[in-house]
């Protein structure tokens, strides 16, 4: 018998960040059996290991269900140890091309790995629907196609653009939902979380579990997080991602290229700050009293606490503000070590040491600014370096290549 929140304190704490709670009357009366009985609830998160990494896109649903499982909730970890080998149709124009089973048996340990750095261990329950989907006899793969219409699964968009633009369907995408939805009936879930562009699939999820004779789950979509470049989902393929697993110094640089409007979304999606805390950071930058820069180095250490612990992210915060608001090399600038020469212009240096892609480019780096020799700026695109006795030096080439060049 679990010691549950009060109904609407847990429903407060759920919200945030949410899109979608449909139907929230539902989600209400099942949190209200739930304290009255002391029965945790049982929250559904399904994943297709169809790549090895994860970034903070991927962990926006993954953090929802942390906040069940901190409430007492049972936390149902999904592998899409089947399903990954049929391909989600969801956003896709064209038919994904199929993982082999030895691909996803590899991706899935990995991502389990990197969802234990969101979720608790021990009070995660961890299934596999290939142990149930693979067992599926032919008759029954029949009778769970029966339970739903082809009318109702066309008027999916991916499916329905794919069609109106002539692009092929295989059937067994038609088959992907329905065994989403199977997983629901297998693993007893009351609620299920996804992205809002997973919507179709949890709603059928709810009307295979009636058709199998089970209570309904309430489906719960989170907003999909959008990448660096401000306009697209956050992707690997599109270069706009932060991985959980890179280094501390490359994620914290990655979340400072954000712009200041976006980093709000980035606080209530990846972040357990409140609405209140949120708001009062927001009126604190608008009044002036908190530097938007200020607010997004605050947004970054809390986010790589989470993945590296306190200590890596005071170092990435404390090596960020050495190297961009100092202006100082950061502690582990790579050493450039040239040998006794006649003096050589700096344009040529810098392509050599391949600060940059061409002289012609080098020469342009000189001319905005972005070079500096020891904190001085370089202005002359003629500036000979003299090599002909040792030396060393600090040399910065654009925003965030420092290397320290010793002649010798």
């Amino acid at each position: 018998m679990a010691n549950f929140k009060p109904v609407e304190e847990q429903l407060a704490y759920l919200r945030k960040g949410v899109a979608e709670i449909i139907p929230e009357a539902e989600f209400r009366t099942k949190l209200e059996q739930s304290l009255k009985t002391g029965k945790p609830l049982r929250v559904k998160l399904g994943v297709d290991p169809t790549a090895p990494d994860l970034h903070l896109g991927h962990t926006v649903v993954m953090r929802k269900l942390k906040h069940f499982q901190d409430l007492g909730h049972t936390a149902i970890f999904l592998i899409g140890g089947f399903t990954a080998m049929v391909g989600d149709p969801t956003g896709q124009s064209e038919t994904r091309p199929p993982l082999t089973r030895e691909q996803v048996d590899a991706n899935a340990k990995t991502y389990l790995d990197q969802a234990f750095r969101i979720l608790d261990r021990e009070k995660t329950e961890v299934v596999n629907n290939a142990d149930w989907l693979g067992k599926l006899t032919s008759i029954e793969m029949i009778q769970l196609g029966a339970k739903y219409r082809l009318a109702r699964m066309l008027e999916r968009e991916d499916f329905r653009s794919r069609l109106s633009a002539n692009q092929p369907i295989s059937v067994h995408e038609l088959f992907y939902p329905l065994l989403v939805a199977y997983d629901s009936v297998e693993v007893n879930s009351d609620v299920e979380l996804g992205a809002t562009e997973q919507k179709f699939n949890l709603l059928i999820g709810r009307e295979i579990q009636r058709e199998y004779g089970k209570p309904q789950q309430v489906a719960m979509t989170m907003p999909i997080l959008v990448g660096l470049d401000g306009e697209r989902k956050m992707s690997k393929s599109l270069n706009n991602y932060v991985g959980i697993t890179e280094a501390p110094q490359e994620m914290f640089g990655k979340l400072m290229s954000i712009s200041d409007a976006q980093m709000w979304l980035y606080y209530e999606l990846l972040t357990d700050f409140d609405e209140r805390t949120i708001t009062r950071l927001k009126e604190e930058v608008r009044n002036g009293d908190l530097p938007p820069i200020d607010a997004k180095m605050r947004l970054a250490h809390i986010i790589i606490a989470g993945f590296h612990g306190e200590a890596a992210a005071k170092k990435a915060s404390d090596e960020f503000q050495r190297v961009f608001r100092d202006r100082q090399a950061p502690e582990d600038a790579p050493v450039i070590t040239q040998a006794l020469s006649e003096p050589k212009r700096l344009s040529a240096l810098l392509a050599e040491w391949k600060l940059a892609p061409s002289r012609s480019e080098a020469e342009r780096l000189i001319k905005q600014g972005g070079v500096e020799i020891d904190n001085a700026r370089v202005d002359d695109v003629q500036r000979q370096i003299d090599l002909s006795k040792p030396s060393e030096f600090l040399l910065r080439a654009g925003k965030k290549k420092f290397v320290r060049v010793v002649v010798k």
